[in-house]
């Protein structure tokens, strides 16, 4: 009877007592200007990286290492990838997305051949998995780009297919943020799309005052929604995030 007694008491306990809190972890983001955490006179450029934070519960915390004009040659040589791997650990996740910089050939300390392209995201994905990181590959968010009849086009044709391929290769999880984002752009149209990007008018904002056509940098709509994608991307595929998240009532 006391056992029964005992165990009757437990199982109540468990019942009343709260779940135990899910351990911490971080979100690493290892990328380029599309991504990364703006100075404020760059504003209202955003990159997707900044609103994607708040998307987490207090269980996760976003660590953004994306920098402006980096590839993945200079976010090694610079010694960012060098920072991830320092504090990263078992569990942590690392979103990796480049190839906007990559692509520059007249830009030499950025410029990345097709294969050593490849070799470098095989050796971020293999580093991350020895600290029992979790890596994900993203392509290059494409740029802002419609033909006469309205359609976007593929701004990344050479480069997006590359961290496909090493995605297959290594298994590892892929985003294809290059075809995700297009599609959102072509639900917006031509003339409406210009609102997710850095599009500002002569003396309309004080941080340009010669205005802006940048149809690479987002607005803050336009991080928002990419951001979004991101987010939807990672929980429908990473079920240990997707308890994790600030949004679940957009899950219903």
């Amino acid at each position: 009877m006391r056992i029964i007694a005992i165990l009757l008491i437990a199982s109540c306990l468990s019942a009343i007592l709260p779940a135990p809190a899910p351990r911490k972890i971080r979100i690493f983001l290892a990328g380029d200007s599309t991504m990364s955490i703006k100075d404020r006179r760059a504003f209202p450029e955003t990159g997707w990286g900044i609103p994607f934070v708040h998307m987490w519960d207090s269980s996760v915390t976003v660590v953004n290492l994306a920098k402006n004009g980096r590839s993945t040659k200079s976010f090694r040589a610079e010694g960012l990838w060098q920072q991830i791997l320092d504090a990263a650990q078992p569990g942590d996740h690392v979103i990796i997305q480049f190839g906007h910089n990559d692509e520059s050939k007249d830009k030499g300390d950025r410029y990345s051949p097709p294969d050593s392209f490849k070799s470098n995201l095989s050796r971020f994905v293999a580093e991350a998995r020895a600290r029992q990181a979790v890596p994900v590959l993203v392509t290059p968010v494409s740029r802002r780009k419609f033909d006469a009849s309205g359609q976007a086009l593929p701004t990344h044709a050479e480069y997006s297919p590359l961290v496909v391929e090493v995605a297959r290769r290594e298994q590892v999880l892929l985003i294809d943020l290059d075809e995700k984002s297009r599609a959102l752009y072509q639900r917006f149209g031509p003339e409406h799309s210009r609102l997710l990007f850095l599009q500002l008018q002569p003396g309309e904002h004080p941080n340009h005052p010669e205005g802006k056509n940048d149809n690479t940098h987002f607005s803050e709509l336009g991080a928002r929604l990419i951001a979004q994608i991101m987010w939807r991307s990672l929980t429908d595929s990473l079920p240990e995030l997707a308890a994790r998240t600030t949004q679940a009532a957009l899950r219903k």
